[in-house]
């Protein structure tokens, strides 16, 4: 109404009514504004400034508004010399209008990038938490990294400081894909980012590639080292995630030694999950103690009995062992956010650090053409004595143009016609009055001394330059691939990537939950659980955790999955209870039961797939006063005989017969199942326990995780029964039996052979004796039957060390030796099984007698076993299951070469054997 009265116009009238506050009785009347516009208006520019100005980086340069400026401000204080942090403060809030605070913590972040800033003093660690100390107290200058790569104010685009005062950079001149080095976090209004860092080596050599027109594909590598799953990366797009897994040892049966955190927490943090998940019974441990020092090093005591395969996946499923982190690469490009990927986002900047490198060779090339044609002049004004003409004149507009006529005579323009036979120099530019000026101005005595070799001499160093210039800006693409190999050269040598790349398994919490509790059923009243009351009839059935489902299955022929609990009622008469697990295709229920309505009783073997938590399901055909005669729950399909009494009553002769339950097919949980008797039963008992009716359980091995499973993942192993165990040999000179059990972790790194034990396994090793450096072939066959426990099959001095290993029955191997000091080397093939009879484990072996070894290759490999071969005569190659897609093979160990590669996976390996020949010399 204010403003319509000054103007002159009529409210209207409705409107003013509707605008009008009311206000109490002897209330003063104030201005009023409404806060609708200002919402609308002041929230976007803020917004607005809080992602361009603060929280999102630019794709120019990599950097922050805050980095940016700290970085400025160290270029201007660099002598050379460090700097307190509390002075490059100071200087730097003549550019930023925020407090000390925020600029104090951005540096310190800046520097334990360990890329721009170099550091001195006590700045933190990322690994332990612990903060920097006081900006009083440490200090830092610019790297020699950040002074080659980022700073050139040539070509830097220049701004004015908030307050008007000073002159900052828009954007520094990067020429590196920093912000994929460095990674960044920020958090805007209504938007976020949150970039990886990634390896300098890898970076530079994928820029590399981008310029030779090639793909590229990158991966993080976070300063913590660790282990990375990159599988759902996406380009550091949304939606991507990647998890980041400790690095876990298992020093003894005892402790595991974590070497390597996730990246984003602390060792503190860790410490704390796991006492968390310690105190909340998901795992077992006897304490951890935190021995970081220059390394880190957690050790976690377990108590005895406890897996430490088992507690290990339990870490990664119920600590910060594993985390998970969803990238979202958002940048500022021309004055907004967009999601770019890493890929994109390193093409972007290796284009344009090719438009600054063509920007400096032209800023280059403009100061030598300068600096050629100043030489060129003074030349011809001295060896032509030009200076000795201007004399006479009186006035400086005579001696410019006496001089300017003098050096007309020799000099030509570029471009203008010549006569006939002109010998003139020929100039890259016209003379303007500034150079008749710098003329003027030679004195006396430099021309007294003026050397003209030195000066022909100074021209052709400036025309070669020149040359290796325009070279350059002509070949763009191959200058800029040499300033990224040289600073791979100059600052890559001790950046190699920290962080593994691995392809992880799921670790489902189930499967590794310590069994914290004890279960218990009270079958007569009906109910499970593990807070029981402890009296006559509640049963203690097995160990379980908090996290499993439980099967009760009831006289009455039905069943329901429930989770477990203290205490839950599942109905009365449970003739059957235990824990449930959805996966497991190996559990067979044995059942025999009456039918209500016909009397006949029924026999049926069958699985439990498929079900939904608490809902009751019928195993029989559901009519009223059917019962359960007989049930058993068989974990590996194990089938049985029974014997049959009928009741005295029954009309039959035979009142007493076996049934055999391995003459039934196994099925699904409705089925009928199978006539046992029309007559009625009196009792039936167990006679004998059967053979698995679907026999040993295939058992394969994932070289990538380092893990067994029966999903068909990796290489075959064999078909293992209940009693058959694994044989694996290590690069110590070791070998250890071990059941197939999934929990088990096998380190590619240090084991050799992998296969399952048969009875005429016979391992054959060539190893040198550490003291007296002697060659020793022994075979022997596996004698010890006690499982997971290591014994040595080579010398125990120190210095021994096995140099091949195989379990082929006709080993063959290449020895590389020379028989006197004189006499050349030679090679010269042995039969292993020709060299030795079969000895004890124990023996040393029989001696290579040759006066040295140089190196010995494994020429056989293991062939196929005789379950592959017995499962292909059965069913062809294609019924061994394997993945359709599998994981890249992981590299041959050294002392494995081509030992331990199924037949299935030789024509595989043959083209990785012919690149990695040296692999295979196992010396």
């Amino acid at each position: 109404m204010a403003a319509a009265e000054a103007s002159g116009e009529e409210p209207d009238v409705e409107e003013a009514a509707e605008e009008e506050p009311k206000f109490a009785p002897g209330e003063t009347i104030h201005d009023v504004a409404t806060v609708n516009g200002m919402y609308q208006n002041w929230f976007l520019d803020y917004a607005s400034y809080v992602i361009l100005e603060r929280a999102v980086p630019a794709i120019e340069d990599g950097l922050k508004p805050v980095q940016r400026r700290i970085l400025h401000a160290m270029k201007e204080m660099d002598d050379g010399r460090f700097n307190k942090v509390a002075n490059v403060i100071g200087q730097t809030m003549q550019y930023h209008p925020h407090g000390d605070a925020s600029i104090g913590d951005a540096m310190v972040n800046l520097g334990q990038k360990d890329l721009l800033i170099e550091t001195q003093g006590n700045w933190g660690d990322i690994r332990t938490g612990d903060g920097a100390a006081a900006p009083r107290y440490i200090e830092a200058r610019l790297s020699k990294f950040a002074l080659d790569v980022v700073f050139n104010p040539d070509i830097t685009e220049w701004q004015m400081s908030y307050d008007g005062r000073k002159r900052e950079p828009t954007t520094l001149p990067v020429k590196f894909p920093l912000l994929l080095a460095q990674g960044v976090e920020g958090i805007a209004v209504g938007l976020s980012t949150k970039i990886m860092p990634h390896n300098f080596r890898e970076l530079c050599k994928a820029s590399i590639d981008v310029l030779r027109g090639r793909e590229v594909q990158l991966f993080p590598d976070f300063p913590t080292g660790g282990l990375c799953d990159v599988s759902n990366y996406n380009g550091g797009l949304r939606g991507g995630k990647i998890r980041l897994r400790a690095t876990i040892e298992k020093a003894d049966r005892t402790m595991l030694i974590i070497r390597d955190i996730p990246y984003g927490t602390t060792t503190t943090a860790l410490m704390e999950s796991i006492v968390k998940a310690s105190e909340a019974n998901k795992i077992k441990i006897k304490k951890v103690v935190d021995n970081t020092a220059a390394e880190v090093e957690i050790q976690v005591h377990l108590p005895t009995g406890v897996s430490p395969d088992l507690t290990m996946d339990a870490l990664y499923a119920f600590t910060d062992c594993e985390i998970s982190i969803s990238p979202n690469t958002c940048v500022i490009i021309e004055d907004k956010p967009r999601f770019v990927g890493v890929e994109d986002m390193l093409r972007l900047s290796t284009q344009k650090t090719v438009r600054l490198l063509e920007r400096e060779l032209e800023i280059r090339q403009e100061e030598l053409q300068e600096k050629w044609h100043s030489a060129s002049l003074e030349k011809i004004f001295i060896e032509n004595r030009i200076y000795r003409k201007i004399e006479e004149c009186e006035t400086w507009e005579e001696i410019l143009q006496t001089i300017d006529a003098g050096l007309k005579k020799f000099v030509r323009i570029e471009g203008e016609k010549p006569k006939a036979n002109d010998t003139r120099i020929v100039l890259r530019r016209a003379i303007t009055e500034d150079d008749l000026t710098r003329l003027t101005e030679i004195r006396i005595k430099r021309i007294s001394k003026y050397d003209g070799f030195k000066a022909d001499e100074y021209i052709q160093r400036l025309e070669t330059e020149l040359a290796e210039v325009a070279d350059h800006l002509a070949n763009l693409t191959r200058y800029a691939i040499n300033y990224f190999e040289g600073l791979l050269k100059k600052y890559g040598a001790s950046r190699d990537r920290k962080t593994q790349l691995r392809t992880f398994d799921v670790v489902t919490a189930q499967k590794v939950a310590v069994a914290n509790q004890k279960l218990y059923v009270n079958r007569r009243d009906g109910f499970v659980g593990y807070g029981l009351k402890k009296d006559e009839s509640v049963e203690y059935l097995c160990d379980c955790s908090d996290l499993d489902d439980i099967i009760a299955i009831k006289r009455d022929g039905t069943f329901v999955v429930t989770r477990i609990a203290e205490k839950t009622f599942v109905g009365k008469d449970i003739l059957h209870a235990g824990v449930y697990n959805k996966n497991d295709d190996r559990l067979v229920y044995n059942m025999v039961y009456q039918d209500g309505a016909s009397g006949i009783s029924f026999a049926k073997r069958f699985l439990v797939t498929g079900i939904t938590r608490d809902k009751a399901y019928d195993l029989t055909k559901g009519t009223k006063g059917t019962k359960t005669l007989y049930l058993t729950a068989n974990p590996n399909s194990e089938s049985e005989v029974v014997s049959v009494q009928l009741s005295d009553k029954a009309p039959a002769r035979v009142k007493q017969f076996d049934f055999d339950f391995a003459e039934l097919a196994i099925k699904g949980k409705g089925s009928m199942g199978n006539i046992v008797t029309k007559q009625p039963i009196k009792k039936i008992t167990q006679k004998s326990l059967g053979d698995s009716t679907l026999g040993g359980r295939e058992v394969f091995f994932d070289s990538v995780v380092g893990r067994l499973n029966h999903a068909g993942h990796g290489r075959y192993l064999g078909t293992f029964d209940t009693d058959d165990m694994l044989l694996a040999v290590y690069k110590d000179g070791s070998y250890e039996l071990t059941p197939p059990e999934l929990s088990l972790h096998f380190e590619m790194a240090n084991m050799v052979l992998l296969r399952k034990l048969e009875p005429d396994t016979v391992i054959s090793a060539v190893y040198v004796e550490g003291e007296s450096k002697v060659h020793y072939v022994k075979r022997f066959k596996i004698e010890t039957s006690t499982a997971s426990k290591r014994f040595g099959f080579i010398s125990e001095t120190k210095g021994s060390k096995l140099l091949a290993v195989t379990a082929n029955p006709e080993p063959e191997v290449e020895v590389k030796l020379q028989r006197d000091k004189k006499a050349d080397k030679e090679t010269e093939k042995i039969r292993l099984h020709e060299f030795i009879d079969v000895k004890g484990w124990k023996a040393m072996g029989n001696k290579l007698n040759y006066f040295r070894v140089h190196a010995v290759t494994l020429l056989t490999d293991e062939g196929p076993e005789p379950q592959r071969r017995e499962a292909k005569k059965k069913a062809g190659p294609a019924t061994i299951p394997r993945p359709a897609a599998e994981a890249p093979a992981a590299p041959l160990p050294d002392l494995a070469g081509p030992v331990d590669i199924s037949a299935a996976d030789i024509a595989q390996a043959q083209e990785v054997l012919k690149t990695r020949k040296s692999q295979l010399k196992l010396f």
